[in-house]
């Protein structure tokens, strides 16, 4: 409004001037009646036409009042405003206050007719004239109550001004810093509509186009503004204002209030401001109309109810003249709604709705339509508002700048002489990672500076303080009146703004590197030094004369001053964080606690208000991180918080959101401060706090509680089902931890970190720098996808040490990022493989990087695809190629190049010759390899190119070949999919002559005619290199020309080939050819099939016949197939194989036995094939009459044409027939053959399956079988034999001669025929063992021996076994003494079926072992079976548990002396009832209950046993999860065990008091395992000090424990003692950070020397290199009794591996060597050869993960031939895919059972030799073929060997190149071919 205004003056005449063209365009609005009335107020008005003219009318009549009497205006602004419509507010203000209310009752035009305010029905429905207007008539009371209205209106508006200025001036009071909305910054955010989850990494597009970048996380940022200019324009809108707790929202809401209250901002002082917090809205909780939301809740206009209803009228009348402010949505603990467009109907205003319902009426538009809404949340709750807000932005946090200015505000606003403190503090804050994070959050900024002035001690702690602060208001930083989610923003209360006078600080620079000393290392611990701060505020601490003055000391002292105060307020905040709760009322709080609290500053007080209206006091933390915290406190401090509720609590939080999570009010940071908790540095702060509870098992209680939190991480840290964003919040709880076990636990499990979609501060970056530096030399990844990250994370990228992989993809990333990530790149000096594709780079940025590659040496991949480089950028990467001399690979496609980038590429080659393979289709690939091997004196590699789908124009071929010509040796050129025409294929050959390819050249898809041909063929007569020509014309075109390798021949001895099969070549076409290829051609083969020739074809051919002087075969025919072969050399060989076959044919008997005896005067071995052909029964007992007689036959192939049993048993009759039978296999419809020798056979195999043999085939299969040869092997599977025939079977099995094994699968065997089968170990001498399963893969296999009295062996597994038949198994057993060992597993047996066989098994002299392998076999069920077994049978020797399988030894008269239950998941309460079986064994002398859960009562269990057990030698307790209480629990009982000799405590927890008992314990033991165990420094000391005292120690295991360097040294000199020690493993040892391990491991070696009874040694992960090779060399020679040595990742170079074989060579009983994951090479190979031969007991080699060739592998080949008791062998990823000489040496190898050879890009030549290996290795169990190039081929020849070697369980062909559909098929006909990857 305008106060200066005059209604009485001639003003009002030039306020209607000035408002002339506005007022015009207001009234050309109204409707006819509204204009007619104020027409009629001028003379002559009545008489106007409104409907012609209408504006001109208007303006004149504007023209008139203007000229007019004051009063005559005053009384028409009047008029015009009660009849108009749509005037805005402050118009009508102004015009209202011109006409003056006083003169509102009269309207100056008697003929003036009455309009209503806010109707236009006069005229609605109607076209009026002047004679339809009715005479006028005075105003009604309706028309004159606009006025007051208004005045109430304007009343209403004054008092909430007043309000919201005294709100903020109550708010201001204790600011650091003034608010100023235009220094407030906001990044705008794309509104998200679509989806949940915003931003995938973008897909490639084609030939380099771009594919759009979706919206990133939470939307995308699209630009930076004011906070004034954000709202500006917000009017009739939904605006959302998104920050973070902390970030200060509410305070600048209540600033913007009094902008607007000052009539100053962006919200216009016409409205209505109502600012209403959601925290204030939840204690609504019955049903509320718009008018008591507006009246109760935020401002009661008085009790006039007139005066209400004139302010809620003119609001509905006028809703665009008001603006809600709805804070903290965040807080809110009901969802809002969102209703669908079509649905958004009005509602009542009157009605009365739940608050939430409400709020969602507002925002959808159903009350108040048009009126002004600004939400403000956290940015996870945008999700709820999508589809609402019609404006999204983001308040952005302080940089250095403002945080640097606050502090300095902070600490000298208001004295100077704390200048020196604020720039030291200020330093400090920006120098402090945890620091500088949490300040760009006013709030925690604020937080930050109370808890530096505490660490640089700037503060007093006397009276002085307590005066201060009496005169300064507590306003929370956290929210408070401002902000309970994060604090205001310009930010909070300077609580420690006042300085100490008198005091100057002059020693600045020295307290500041003192102070960077105590700065805490991670996040919790700040907090706990925050904690700290807030407590030595207060005015009436206790004791401070005595407190400490280092903060981490001072901290804990602290803590323990306000011990219990402190454990009430985090009993406080954590049943806020249960109840989701953050306001508190003072019944919620103890008066003392209140009181202590609000003292020091940790709680905040606010008011709200109730229901009814009334005010109340509330109080809430100072932030939301504060209240987590020391939520975390109780958690890890108080026994009242179970370890069900910390798991419950304990799961990792993602940055993405989606509308189907819980919303929270709270942080999600409070398993990360669990995390930091579990820190051994917070451990003395939570012991204080702990101690609350009395007792002194404080401590303890305190570090189980921490070893909890450490396993519930650590089982994160195994997890491979995270997400980026979860991989990123476990690497902050990793980081916060500090425990570098956990930290290489997450890089162990994820070689490379996958992050996509998330935003990236640098203290992710910090959290990622500490898992990955825990990986050393092994090396991580890092892929970043669609991460949006600031350029200053990439200053920190390089504190990620070992990264040998670096990607980057989105197209947010572009040429600015990459010229940030090349100043940065050099800096990652194990770097190996870089990726930044899928984004927006162009030349510029390829420029940046490729000169930041040059820096990188050991660069071996980059890819660049998915770009937009273009051919500039493509010859800026390549122009590198010859600075990295380690590359493998390059990726360019897609990057929008073209043919030019491609020529510019080949000629590089030129330059670079390690370029092995140029590989471009079309413009979307673009690959270039190189050698890794690559030699510039012998190079022999010859590099190919693949240039596909080209679509080359001829002048572009002519540059193309022009590029080529100019290339070095070529061995391939392939430029398939061309689709040329014939003037481009003819420029190519016009140079091809030129070309120096010396395998071949592909033309697929480029020659689609015969004259395209016709130029081709010319080839084989005018280019002498070309060898062989071959053309296929029909789909899929196929051109291949090959040429003589380089290599020229002697023209007698050249030969060459043209193949034109399937090209529809006519007869006429053949001239053509024949002209082509000139004169005298050097054809061998010519191949014209599959043509449409015909006999005047043959006639052309044959005319030609005879110039092809050297011709050896010709192919020609179409559905007849003719040809001709010519013999070259006519001398003949008896050992040359020649093959007679006949196919698809009826032969008759006669016919047959024309044939055969034909066949006899062969003198060539000689092979005839009748496979798929129709012999009947005559024809085949003709052809077995003549079959002695044909001595030259080697093969008789028959496959798919044996239909029926009888002619399958009339074929094996020629194993009576012929005695030079090696081998029959024989099955219907499909292969089978017979295989013969020269001479008699000793043995031979026999295959019969898939016949029906019942009955009399039964018989005369039985009847050949006793009559023919001697069988080294039967194979009768799946014959429908079922339970009768087997038997019928087994009762001939004595007559039989079978050497090796019958096998009897898949014939419908139930369990009656399986015991048949069992009884056969004891009716046949011979059968020395016997294996059935009736699972859906039947199997039934019964295994020979060549001399009677063997042990025997039965396995039974998955038979779904019944009492009955165990009780026949048991008489069996006792009728079998030679039976030794009985198996049974997953046979669906009940506790009570093993019960009753235990009792009925007897045990002969010689013993037997029994073992029960079911899934209930676990825990208590466990220990209860065990117990019964030792009560029902007396023979049992030993009976052990492990994981579900029960074993046990039996033997006559014996006592138990064993008795294990380990990893079968039984816990310590379950033992109890072994006592009792105990009490009865005192002759038990081992006792192991390792892998299980004890715990106390486990531990009490073996107290009270140990007694009891006077001959106990073996104790083993192991643990897999770190546990404090079993040893500790343990040791004194241990101390009275005195037989004890083997000890196992394995993962235990040993503390101080434990580890002195044992120092005793140790010097009487023979064996000791102590692997991952933990202690602290002192105590491990004290343990390893011990075992100098264990001069009879054998078996020492050290594996997993952290040594420091004094441990080390103790270590070292304790061996020298222990003569007697024959195992020492000490593997995967961990140094103290920062402490290096080497010196220690020389030590340990130097003292090995004097240990000469050695017989295993294992040292992994040693990193020992050459100089700790060097050392054990010297070691080596005196250990002659080795029997074992393991040293997988020790750097062992290839020089060290050979000086390590040769040292080897005196350890004659050598059985194992494990050297994998080594950089062994060919020379170490060597030298196996040459010294393997000579340890001949060796059975297990492992050097997988080493470098060896193709030399080193005929090397390695060598040596396996004499290692005859090999029985495995891993060669997994050994450098070279050239193994088929190592898998053919296995031949060598009878006892090999475990083949490792996956991961060597192995092809199918090896598994072929694999195949002919399998049955010559019968113990053979499994093969590892994993991860290798093995297609159909190769695995078709696997399943087929599968079936000559049935001990074979199982071969791994994974990540091979088989295809699934037939992987699926081969795996159907041989289970054990597995193609998954478990």
């Amino acid at each position: 409004m305008d106060d200066e205004l005059d209604p009485d003056g001639d003003n009002v005449n030039s306020v209607l001037a000035q408002e002339s063209s506005e007022l015009l365009t207001i009234l050309s609005g109204q409707s006819p009646a509204v204009i007619m009335s104020l027409y009629q107020m001028m003379p002559g008005g009545a008489r106007w036409d409104i409907n012609t003219n209408r504006t001109e009318h208007i303006k004149a009549m504007l023209e008139y009042f203007r000229l007019a009497s004051a009063a005559d205006c005053r009384n028409f602004l009047q008029s015009m405003c009660m009849l108009c419509e749509n005037i805005p507010m402050h118009l009508e203000s102004k015009l209202m206050s011109l006409a003056g209310y006083a003169n509102t009752d009269v309207i100056h035009s008697p003929t003036a007719a009455p309009v209503p305010l806010r109707t236009t029905d006069v005229c609605e429905n109607s076209n009026p004239t002047v004679t339809d207007v009715k005479s006028p008539s005075p105003p009604s009371d309706w028309q004159l109550s606009k006025r007051p209205r208004i005045d109430h209106w304007e009343q209403y508006i004054a008092a909430v001004a007043g309000l919201l200025q005294r709100r903020w001036e109550r708010l201001s009071e204790p600011l650091v810093k003034e608010v100023q909305l235009e220094n407030v910054w906001v990044s705008l955010r794309t509104v998200n509509r679509g989806r949940d989850r915003p931003d995938q990494t973008p897909g490639s597009a084609d030939r380099g186009g771009r594919t759009p970048e979706p919206d990133v996380d939470y939307g995308s940022f699209e630009s930076r503004v004011t906070l004034e200019t954000f709202l500006q324009g917000c009017a009739g809108k939904v605006t959302v204002l998104v920050g973070q707790s902390g970030s200060g929202k509410t305070l600048l809401m209540s600033c913007l209030g009094q902008q607007w209250a000052c009539g100053l901002g962006p919200i216009p002082s016409s409205y209505l401001f109502v600012l209403l917090e959601f925290r204030q809205l939840n204690l609504l909780s019955c049903p509320l109309s718009l008018s008591e939301l507006l009246f109760r809740q935020y401002l009661p206009p008085g009790s006039d109810p007139k005066k209400q209803r004139a302010i809620v009228d003119y609001l509905l009348t006028n809703p665009e003249q008001i603006c809600w402010v709805l804070d903290g949505y965040d807080e809110f603990h009901r969802k809002l709604t969102r209703q669908k467009k079509e649905q958004r109907e009005l509602l009542d205003p009157e009605k009365p709705l739940p608050v939430a319902d409400l709020i969602s009426a507002l925002l959808n538009r159903q009350l108040l339509p048009g009126c002004t809404v600004v939400v403000t949340c956290r940015a996870r709750d945008v999700i709820d508002l999508e589809g609402l807000s019609d404006k999204v932005g983001q308040l952005l946090g302080w940089d250095c700048h403002e945080i640097k200015e606050y502090v300095h505000n902070f600490f000298v606003k208001g004295n100077s002489a704390s200048g020196s403190l604020g720039v030291q503090a200020a330093d400090l804050l920006l120098t402090t990672r945890h620091f500088l994070a949490m300040s760009s959050l006013p709030a925690l900024c604020n937080i930050c500076c109370i808890c530096l002035e505490h660490l640089l001690g700037g503060r007093d702690t006397g009276e002085k303080v307590r005066e201060k602060e009496e005169k300064r208001v507590q306003v929370a930083g956290g929210r408070g009146e401002e902000d309970s989610k994060g604090g205001n923003h310009a930010q909070t209360v300077h609580q420690g703004g006042r300085r100490r006078g008198s005091e100057d600080v002059t020693n600045g620079r020295t307290q500041l590197l003192a102070t960077q000393a105590q700065i805490p290392s991670t996040l919790t611990q700040v907090y706990l030094t925050v904690i700290g701060a807030f407590l030595s505020r207060d005015p009436d601490k206790r004791g401070s004369n005595d407190m400490p003055k280092t903060p981490p000391q001072s901290t804990v002292y602290m803590l323990s001053q306000y011990r219990s105060e402190l454990c009430e307020l985090s009993q406080l905040a954590w049943k806020g964080l249960e109840e989701g709760k953050i306001l508190f009322v003072e019944e919620d709080i103890p008066q003392n606690v209140l009181t202590f609290s609000i003292r020091t500053g940790l709680l905040s007080q606010m008011e709200i208000r109730r229901e009814d209206g009334t005010p109340v006091n509330s109080y809430c933390f100072i932030h939301l991180t504060i209240q987590e915290f020391l939520a975390a406190l109780r958690i890890m401090t108080s026994q009242d918080v179970s370890d069900t509720q910390l798991r419950k609590r304990f799961s990792l939080k993602t940055r993405w959101m989606t509308k189907s999570d819980q919303r929270t009010v709270f942080t999600d940071s409070l398993y990360l401060y669990v995390c930091g908790l579990a820190s051994p540095h917070c451990t003395p702060a939570l012991v204080q706090l702990a101690r609350t509870s009395g007792g002194t098992g404080s401590q303890n209680w305190v570090q189980k509680r921490q070893a909890l939190v450490l396993k519930l991480l650590k089982n994160l840290c195994h997890s491979n089902t995270l997400t980026g964003p979860k991989i990123l919040e476990l690497c902050h709880c990793v980081q916060e931890s500090q425990d570098h076990q956990l930290a290489e636990q997450v890089v162990h499990t994820r070689p490379n970190l996958e992050l996509r979609n998330i935003r990236l501060l640098p203290n992710d970056i910090d959290a990622l720098a500490f898992v990955v530096n825990s990986v050393g030399d092994s090396g991580i990844g890092l892929d970043f996808g669609a991460c949006s990250m600031e350029l200053e994370c990439l200053d920190d990228l390089p504190r990620c040490q070992y990264v040998h992989y670096l990607c980057f993809r989105s197209r947010k990333y572009g040429d600015k990022f990459a010229e940030k990530l090349s100043s940065i790149l050099p800096k990652f000096t194990t770097l190996r493989k870089l990726e930044f594709c899928g984004a927006s780079l162009t030349a510029t940025g390829a420029a940046s990087l490729a000169s930041a590659l040059q820096n990188c040496p050991d660069v071996t991949e980059i890819n660049l695809s998915d770009n937009n480089l273009k051919d500039a950028g493509i010859e800026h990467i390549a122009d590198v190629f010859t600075k990295l001399p380690g590359l493998v690979s390059v990726l360019l496609g897609r990057n929008n190049s073209s043919l030019k980038a491609v020529d510019y590429l080949i000629g590089k080659m030129s330059s670079c010759l390690n370029i092995e393979h140029i590989h471009a289709d079309g413009m979307k690939e673009m690959t270039v390899t190189f050698s890794q091997n690559f030699d510039l004196n012998s190079h022999k590699s010859e590099p190919t190119i693949s240039l596909l789908n080209q679509k080359w124009s001829t002048p572009e071929m002519q540059i193309l070949a022009e590029s080529l010509a100019r290339c070095p040796a070529l061995s391939v050129l392939d430029l398939s999919g061309g689709q040329w025409d014939v003037e481009t294929l003819r420029t190519l050959t016009q140079f091809l002559p030129k070309f120096s390819v010396t395998k071949k050249i592909i033309l697929n898809d480029s020659c689609s005619s015969v004259e395209g041909l016709v130029i081709l063929t010319a080839l084989l007569s005018e280019c002498p290199t070309v060898m062989e020509l071959h053309i296929r014309l029909q789909s899929p075109i196929q051109v291949s020309i090959v040429f003589s390798g380089g290599r020229e021949k002697p023209a007698d001895k050249r030969s060459k080939l043209l193949c034109l099969s399937c090209c529809g070549l006519q007869p006429a076409d053949l001239e053509k050819v024949w002209r082509s290829l000139g004169t005298s051609p050097d054809l061998t083969l010519l191949d014209l099939s599959s043509n449409c020739l015909g006999n005047k074809g043959l006639r052309k051919l044959l005319e030609v016949l005879p110039r092809l002087s050297i011709i050896q075969e010709i192919n020609d025919g179409g559905r007849e197939q003719l040809t001709l072969k010519f013999c070259p050399d006519k001398s003949d060989d008896k050992q040359q194989l020649k093959m007679f076959r006949i196919n698809n044919s009826s032969l008759l008997p006669n016919n047959m036995t024309t044939l055969c005896r034909r066949l006899v005067q062969c003198r060539s071995h000689l092979e005839l094939d009748l496979s798929h052909s129709s012999l009947t029964d005559t024809a085949i007992e003709n052809l077995l009459k003549v079959l002695p007689k044909m001595t030259s036959l080697r093969r008789l192939n028959v496959s798919h044409s044996i239909t029926s049993t009888a002619e399958a048993l009339m074929l094996l009759s020629c194993l009576t027939v012929s005695k030079r039978a090696t081998s029959v296999e024989l099955r219907p419809q499909t292969e089978a053959f017979l295989h013969f020798e020269s001479v008699k056979a000793e043995h031979a195999s026999c295959r019969l399956t898939h016949f029906d043999l019942k009955g009399d085939s039964l018989d005369r299969l039985l009847e050949i079988l006793q009559q023919g040869p001697p069988l080294s092997d039967l194979d009768l599977s799946s014959n429908r034999l079922a339970d009768e025939g087997v038997k019928r079977f087994l009762d001939s099995l004595p007559n039989l001669k079978i050497t090796n094994y019958v096998i009897l699968s898949n014939n419908d065997l139930t369990q009656q025929g399986l015991l048949e089968v069992a009884s056969t170990l004891c009716t046949c001498g011979n059968v020395s063992g016997a294996e059935v399963s009736l699972a859906a893969e039947e199997r039934c296999l019964i295994w020979f021996t060549q001399y009677d009295g063997c042990e025997k062996t039965l396995s039974i597994r998955e038979s779904s076994l019944e009492r009955g038949h165990l009780v026949r198994l048991a008489e069996i057993v006792s009728a079998c003494p030679s039976l030794t060992k009985l198996e049974f597993k997953n046979n669906l047996l009940q506790s009570d079926s093993i019960e009753d066989f235990v009792k009925l098994l007897n045990s002969s002299e010689r013993g037997i072992s029994v073992s029960f392998e079911e899934g209930w076999i676990r825990s208590e069920e466990a220990v209860s079976l065990v117990c019964r077994c030792l009560e029902l049978n007396g023979n049992i020797y030993t009976i052990r548990v492990h994981q579900t399988t029960l074993h046990l030894s039996l033997m006559k008269s014996t006592e138990l002396t064993s008795v294990s239950l380990v990893d079968c998941a039984v816990e310590g309460h379950q033992l109890t009832s072994m006592t009792s079986i105990i009490q009865k064994c005192p002759l038990l002398t081992e006792l192991d209950i390792s892998h299980n859960s004890l715990g106390i009562e486990g531990a009490e269990f073996l107290c009270s046993v140990l007694p009891l057990l006077p001959n106990l030698k073996s104790l083993g307790i192991g643990s897999k999860e770190p546990c404090l209480t079993v040893v500790q629990k343990l040791s004194e009982a241990l101390l009275q065990a005195t037989a004890i000799q083997c000890l196992n405590l394995s993962g235990h927890v040993i503390d101080d008091t434990a580890a002195q008992i044992m120092t005793t314990v140790l010097p009487r033991l023979r064996l000791l395992d102590l692997s991952h165990c933990a202690w602290s420094a002192a105590g491990g000391l004290q343990l390893i000090k011990a075992l100098g005292e264990c001069v009879s120690l054998e078996g020492l295991c050290l594996d997993s424990l952290q040594l420091n360097e004094k441990s080390m040294m103790c270590l070292a000199q304790a061996l020298k003692n222990i003569i007697s020690i024959r195992s020492f493993k000490i593997n995967k040892i961990s140094t103290a950070p920062g402490q290096s391990g080497a010196n220690g491991l020389l030590d340990l070696l130097t003292a090995m020397e004097g240990l000469t009874r050695m017989e295993e040694i294992e040292l992994e992960g040693w990193r020992m290199a050459d100089r700790g090779i060097e050392q054990l060399t010297r070691v080596l020679p005196v250990w002659t009794e080795l029997r074992k040595v393991s040293l997988p990742k020790n750097l062992i170079g290839d020089e060290s591996g050979d000086k390590l074989l040769e040292a080897l060579n005196s350890c004659s009983h050598l059985e194992e060597l494990h050297m994998a994951t080594n950089s062994l090479g060919d020379l170490t190979a060597a030298r196996m050869a040459l010294v393997l031969p000579s340890l001949t007991r060796i059975s297990v080699l492992d050097i997988s993960d080493n470098s060896i060739g193709y030399e080193g592998s005929v090397s390695l080949s060598r040596a396996i031939m004499c290692m005859k008791n090999l029985t495995k062998i891993h060669l997994t990823s050994v450098g070279t895919p050239e193994l088929c000489a190592v898998a053919a040496s296995l031949t060598h190898c009878p006892l090999i059972q475990d083949v490792g050879l996956g991961w060597n890009n192995c092809e199918d030549k090896v598994a072929v030799e694999l195949a002919k290996v399998i049955p010559f290795c019968q113990k053979l169990t499994r093969i590892d073929l994993e991860s290798n190039n093995v297609s159909g081929v190769g695995a078709e020849a696997l399943v087929r060997a599968l079936k000559s070697c049935p001990a074979l369980q199982l071969i791994r062909l994974w990540r091979n190149k088989v295809p699934p559909s037939e992987a699926h098929r081969l795996s159907l006909r041989d289970r054990r071919l597995n193609f998954s990857p478990t």
